[in-house]
This record gives C-alpha cells, sequence and structure tokens, in this order.
C-alpha cells in the first residue's frame, strides 16, 4: 500500500487525486492533507480519509478545525505546518498541488526526507529549477510530473535515451480565449476567461491558460525536468487537447501521448508509476472524435508566451520574477482591480524594470519574488 500526503488537498488537482484514492483504497493510504482556508472541505475530507496530519493556513482556522477531525489526525498550521506534512515519515509520495510559489519551501523539505514527488507546482521548477533538481539528484528522489503535458512527455521518454530527443512539443488548448484576437479581449470579463473549453481547473490556472501564461511556465519546467535546451521545446496549440504533447527523435520519428482531458489519468500515473490500472475516467474513442486540428503558436497573440521563453532563457531571477508579476497581475484582475490585457502590461512592467542576478538560496529567491510582487501590485 502507497501511502501519501497532498499539499493542496482542496483544490482541483487535490481533490481529482482523492478521486482516484477512492476508487482504489486497498492500494492507496492518505496520511497527510493540507489546505489554505477551505476548513470545511478539508475536515470532511479527514472525515472520509483520515490522515495522521492536517494542516491550515492559519492557527485560527486549525483551532476552529481540531473540534471536527477524527480522533488521532493532528492539526497544524503555517509554513511551519505544511513543512512537517511534507516531510513526515510515513508519506511514500508527496502530491504537491499547492498553486503559485508557496509550495517550494515544502516541497524541497519532501525532498529533503526523501520523498517521490508528484509534481503539479508549477512554479517549483520555475523559480527554482536548478536548485530543485540538484537536490532530489543528491538525495536519489524521484520527481514524477502530474501535468497532463509533462506527464505525456515522462510518458513518450519512458525507455528512450536523452540523448535522442530532438524536439519536445507541448500542446496548448488556447484557453478561453483562443478564436478572439487582440481587439476581442478588450473589457473581457473574469467570468468569461474562468470559462475553458476542455478543462476543469483552479481560477488562476485558468486565467494563465487565457494568457499562455500556463503554457510559458511549463516550458520553463520542461526545460529542467527533461534537461533540454529551450531551442528544443516547441508550443503548438491543439484545440480538442486529446494529443497532451509529443516527442520527436532524431530519426525524426514520434512519439505522442493521448486521451480524453481528465487530468485523473496522469495523477493515477504518477501515483501508480512504472505500473498502470484501471482508472474511473472514460476511453478515448478516436473515430468519435473524428478530426484532430493544429495550429502554430501566435506569439504576437500571446506575447506572454514569449516572454516566458525570454525568461528561461535568461535563466537566474527572471523566470522567479517573471512568475510573482503574473500570480500578482492574475489576482488583480480576479478581483476586478484591473483589466485582462493589464496583466500583459503588469508582467511586462515587472521583467523590464528588473535587473537579472543568480540566485543560489530560498532566501535569494523569496527577496527576488518580494519584490516581483510589491511592483506588480502597483503598476
Amino acid at each position: 500500500m502507497k501511502k501519501i500526503s497532498i499539499l493542496g488537498s482542496t483544490g482541483s488537482i487535490g481533490t481529482q487525486t482523492l478521486d482516484i484514492v477512492a476508487h482504489a483504497p486497498e492500494l492507496f493510504k492518505v496520511v497527510g492533507l493540507t489546505a489554505g482556508s477551505n476548513v470545511d472541505l478539508l475536515i470532511e475530507q479527514a472525515r472520509q480519509f483520515k490522515p495522521a496530519i492536517v494542516c491550515l493556513g492559519t492557527k485560527e482556522l486549525a483551532d476552529a478545525a481540531r473540534l471536527h477531525v477524527p480522533p488521532g489526525t493532528r492539526v497544524v498550521y503555517g509554513e511551519e505546518g505544511l513543512i512537517e506534512t511534507a516531510s513526515q515519515a510515513d508519506a511514500d509520495i508527496v502530491v504537491t498541488a499547492i498553486v503559485g510559489s508557496r509550495g517550494l519551501p515544502a516541497t524541497l523539505a519532501a525532498i529533503n526526507a526523501g520523498k517521490t514527488i508528484g509534481l503539479a507546482n508549477k512554479e517549483t521548477l520555475v523559480t527554482a529549477g536548478h536548485i530543485v533538481m540538484e537536490r532530489a539528484k543528491q538525495r536519489g528522489v524521484a520527481i514524477l510530473p502530474i501535468d497532463s503535458e509533462h506527464s505525456a512527455i515522462f510518458q513518450c521518454l519512458n525507455g528512450e535515451k536523452r540523448e535522442s530527443i530532438k524536439q519536445i512539443t507541448l500542446t496548448a488548448s488556447g484557453g478561453s480565449f483562443r478564436d478572439r484576437t487582440r481587439e476581442q479581449l478588450e473589457g473581457v470579463s473574469v467570468n468569461e476567461a474562468l470559462n475553458h473549453p476542455n478543462w476543469s481547473m483552479g481560477a488562476k490556472i485558468t486565467i494563465d491558460s487565457a494568457t499562455m501564461v500556463n503554457k510559458g511556465l511549463e516550458v520553463i519546467e520542461a526545460k529542467w525536468l527533461f534537461d533540454v535546451t529551450y531551442d528544443q521545446i516547441d508550443v503548438i496549440i491543439h484545440p480538442e487537447s486529446i494529443i497532451h504533447s509529443y516527442v520527436e527523435f532524431s530519426d525524426h520519428s514520434m512519439i505522442a501521448q493521448m486521451g480524453l482531458p481528465d487530468m485523473r489519468v496522469p495523477i493515477q500515473y504518477a501515483l501508480t508509476y512504472p505500473d498502470r490500472m484501471a482508472t474511473p475516467t472514460n476511453r478515448l474513442s478516436l473515430v468519435e472524435v473524428g478530426k484532430l486540428h493544429f495550429r502554430e503558436m501566435d506569439f504576437v497573440r500571446f506575447p506572454l508566451l514569449r516572454l516566458a521563453f525570454d525568461c528561461g532563457r535568461l535563466g537566474g531571477s527572471a523566470p522567479a520574477v517573471f512568475n510573482a508579476a503574473n500570480e500578482v497581475a492574475v489576482s488583480r484582475f480576479l478581483s476586478g482591480e484591473i483589466n485582462f490585457l493589464d496583466i500583459e502590461r503588469v508582467v511586462e512592467s515587472a521583467v523590464s524594470r528588473h535587473d537579472v542576478t543568480e540566485i543560489n538560496d530560498l532566501q535569494a529567491i523569496a527577496e527576488v519574488d518580494g519584490w516581483a510582487r510589491r511592483f506588480a501590485a502597483t503598476v
């Protein structure tokens, strides 16, 4: 039986992970759960799965939860509690599903404790890919990607030599506004932006999909996960989201991973790797789909994807600034403070004003992250 801790259990990835666990209780046991502020759902999850430890964002929320969790479940809070849950002795695999850069310290703590990482937090590798991958190598820890695109690449590379890779291509749905021109994006509403045509995701990731920042973060993440150059990474729009990504090899053959757009498939693969098992998902019928469509990426239409490539190539502190400024800009858009196209303006302004430096520890990352957030909150 594999023991699992889930960081971010009340979000989209976390709830779908628990759905997989519920369908195979003989294979998995939940030993740790964390949430930010959704105390009611965390209590419900704790009652169903009876973990040894749960964590909430604040002491007040933890005190409220403590009255309702099952006997034997310990309640902790804050960053210290998050790190404790991530590194506790009983977990075999830690699913990092916290949105944003908050997941980095806990992920490193889990790596230091020798836990296998099911990585659904892009920002961990975007802000500190060199640190995380080196630490994982030193500790002999496997990092198993949960994003559908990176899981697809991971599966395509099984049994293949890395030196045979010619190009990795990440597919993008195009997001909520894939068929709109830039002129048609003026004044779009939050609800329109959150109406993703293919995937059921959290608000922040859905907005990132609409701006193509999500794909930009995936590009940087892919560089670290698969040890390739940015020149070896391509992005195309694939509206149906059936081919989740593919790899071209030195002999020009290609291997693609396909399936219906359902995050439970890549989540389960990370949980069961290297084995596979039946899932509570629907089968893909290519006959029913009939046609698949592909479009070349338009970097003028999606300037933040181009900026992500640029920041990745610059390295150092640039990706951390890109990520932090975007988190703030998306939050401002969701709260109605700025317009959709202002997200681009905020991120571009932060990156252009920043002098890139080398960052080799969490303190340096925190300082750069803090500067970017303060700047993005006012520009």
